[in-house]
């Protein structure tokens, strides 16, 4: 008998690795949240090297996202709010949340997120801790702001999603985005700024 070694990567006969690695790092996600699951321990859930899920997914934020289909990264995100004008945060980011909440493909998702985050503890924790870890305070750190305000800005953005798309309060559901921009860009501002 030889001893074979297996060669790290893919396990052979596996069609959709990268499908194994998402139900993988689903179950890790739910099993620990986001803070305590690791890049290892989901290559080993998957039954592949590590190497392998970082090919895929660059990152655990990476992994996160795809996991949970979230229309937008951190990578995409925090370049977004701390390229330009520093006066001008609020305005980006009341816009890029309004682009990506008004198609359905993406807003269904976040939406889905935040209903199970406000009911089930363990998707309010993994949503917390990726929120506030891979986004939030990354933003705050890089601008020198308090973590309470940039949470106090998410908070209003996330209340706006929430009523918009939930409860489909009139007139904020059919308000243009331009109204809304108008109307919310200044408020979130405030929070960034002082």
């Amino acid at each position: 008998m030889t001893n074979q070694r297996r060669r790290p990567g893919r396990r052979p006969g596996s069609a959709d690795t990268r499908g194994e690695i998402l139900a993988a790092a689903r179950k890790v996600f739910a099993e620990k949240g986001f803070d305590k699951a690791t890049v290892r321990g989901i290559a080993r859930e998957a039954g592949v090297d590590p190497a392998l899920v970082h090919h895929y997914f660059a990152t655990k934020e990476g992994m996160f996202v795809a996991a949970l289909r979230l229309p937008v990264t951190p990578e995409e995100v925090i370049p977004l709010l701390l390229e330009g004008p520093r006066e001008e945060i609020g305005t980006r980011l009341v816009r890029m949340l309004l682009r990506v909440t008004s198609e359905p493909e993406t807003r269904e998702p976040m939406v889905a997120l935040l209903r199970s985050a406000m009911t089930h503890e363990q998707s309010a924790t993994m949503f917390r801790e990726f929120i506030s870890n891979a986004l939030l305070y990354q933003v705050a750190d890089r601008l020198g702001v308090p973590h309470l305000r940039v949470e106090a800005a998410f908070a209003q953005m996330f209340g706006v999603i929430l009523a918009r798309y939930v409860l489909k309060l009139e007139p904020l559901a059919s308000a243009s985005h331009d109204e809304l921009v108008e109307l919310l860009g200044p408020t979130v501002q405030r929070y960034f700024c002082g």
